[in-house]
């Protein structure tokens, strides 16, 4: 469980130290589950437990790698399409196989984003110009929501009353 919280000082630390308690806030929503209940299905589209961290991973690689780096798909390590493949979690992949490939993520996207400076910016064809500010705080509301999404299904994998069916 993430305790250093940075609520003063520097812009940039406080956003950084943000952006990586909800990276955190989201592995704790998977933390301690069977490979098994990581890939219950508990509603209609993709999401599984396992699913939100391996959208999360695409994100970082999307944003950081794809986008800031400037690299090409297959110099990055791991899926960086903008599709619903993000959510695709392969049979002989486990939570824990998982969870490390978000953490390498993030620590790449850390690596990337210190080249930047906060007003430095980009033109992205969705979203028009951006700034590393911009794509961190975008990262910060990306996990904090699925962080959000990972708490329902956990509460729904631990509470065997709310995983019966209504009759």
């Amino acid at each position: 469980m993430y305790t250093n919280i940075i609520a003063s000082g520097a812009e940039r630390s406080i956003i950084e130290d943000t952006l990586d308690r909800n990276r955190e806030a989201l592995i704790e929503t998977v933390r301690g589950l069977s490979d098994t209940d990581a890939r219950r299905r508990l509603v209609a589209s993709l999401t599984t437990p396992i699913s939100l961290i391996k959208h999360a991973a695409a994100a970082e690689r999307i944003w950081f790698q794809r986008f800031w780096a400037g690299l090409d798909e297959s110099e990055c390590d791991g899926y960086s399409r903008r599709d619903e493949g993000t959510f695709a979690v392969a049979d002989d992949e486990s939570l824990a196989d998982v969870i490390a490939e978000f953490e390498r993520a993030s620590q790449r996207s850390r690596e990337i984003a210190s080249r930047f400076d906060l007003d430095d910016h980009k033109d992205s064809p969705r979203e028009g110009n951006v700034s590393m500010r911009w794509t961190l705080l975008l990262m910060i509301q990306e996990f904090a929501r699925h962080a959000g999404h990972g708490d329902i299904l956990r509460e729904q994998i631990d509470n065997p009353i709310l995983r019966q069916p209504n009759s």
